[in-house]
């Protein structure tokens, strides 16, 4: 069993990996889940991550962090999630308690008091993350990594060398990728070749209410994907998470990684040094390849126990 915090700004590829998460409860003990400005406004997401947690009648704690990066304005972008940050699905549920609106003091107070060291799995821009980093320098020891959805070594989504999370706020990325602990990285090296197939969407249309879910979640995706040359659909977000599970299905290269900071084309670039002798320590595991088959395995089999279980509450 290992203590997890997800922080994230769902998201359809956030929604599906805080699923997975949930349904693995014997290998995921997740403390705790905060929210971050991103995909879209504070609120929105905010609302998104509420909706999935009341769909499966969950008891876990939410927090609500920063609305936007350390440095620059948030620009919320409604061209891959939709105007909600989580388009397709129609919610129609109570209001899912906060536990608190501010997630750095609380995500230090839970980590803090847990006996084992916690993994944080960031699926959003790294605000939080960062400002908890630098606040409360005494959590660096009760830290075993940081699981990150980010960046992309050789190309990126947002502009042609940065990934969408990271230019969010690179400042807050760059404290992070510095902060000496180790980083598990997710980024569109890996994420793209993740995809579920149209296919296996269509097979989770007709099964239980969360496989149904999914397929809303997905089917929207899906056709948004569409307009970036996208035929079936990545889940970045959800290697984050799977890489906890499952590491043998995924294949990488340890790198020393950081974040550009500078403004220009440059901006929120995650760059890795290659060089067989290099100056610099290794401070990132960058993920390369996946099992896609075994990938959406694991994502289909948590959906289903999900099903089995909301169906027994």
């Amino acid at each position: 069993m290992r203590d997890i915090w997800i922080d994230c700004d769902p998201g359809h590829d956030d929604a599906l990996a805080i699923l997975t998460a949930i349904a693995n409860k014997d290998k995921l003990n997740i403390l705790g889940i905060s929210t971050i400005g991103g995909n879209q406004t504070l609120e929105k997401v905010t609302t998104n991550a509420k909706n999935i947690l009341s769909f499966v009648r969950a008891d876990i704690p939410l927090a609500m962090g920063q609305k936007g990066p350390l440095v620059k304005c948030l620009e919320p972008s409604d061209e891959a999630h939709g105007e909600s940050g989580m388009d397709g699905p129609y919610f129609d549920h109570g209001d899912y308690p906060l536990a608190s609106k501010n997630a750095v003091n609380f995500m230090y107070e839970k980590i803090m008091s847990t006996e084992n060291k916690t993994i944080i799995v960031g699926l959003g821009p790294l605000t939080n993350v960062a400002l908890l980093l630098k606040s409360y320098p005494e959590v660096l020891d009760k830290i075993d990594c940081i699981s990150i959805m980010g960046g992309g070594i050789n190309h990126g989504n947002i502009t042609s060398l940065a990934e969408f999370n990271i230019y969010v706020d690179p400042e807050a990325a760059h404290i992070v990728f510095n902060s000496g602990l180790p980083i598990l990285m997710a980024g569109l090296d890996v994420t793209e070749k993740a995809e579920i197939t149209v296919s296996e969407i269509e097979s989770l249309k007709n099964k239980g209410k969360v496989s149904h879910l999914a397929y809303e979640l997905l089917h929207f995706y899906n056709k948004s994907g569409q307009q970036f040359g996208f035929i079936n659909s990545p889940i970045h977000d959800l290697c984050a998470i799977e890489y906890l599970l499952k590491p043998e299905i995924f294949g990488g290269n340890h790198y020393y990684v950081d974040v550009n900071t500078n403004d220009g084309v440059s901006r929120g670039h995650t760059f890795a040094d290659k060089r067989l002798v290099s100056e610099k320590g290794k401070n990132t595991l960058v993920l390369e390849t996946v099992n896609r088959e075994k990938f959406v395995e694991v994502l289909i089999n948590a959906l289903e126990k999900l099903d089995n279980e909301l169906v027994s509450k």
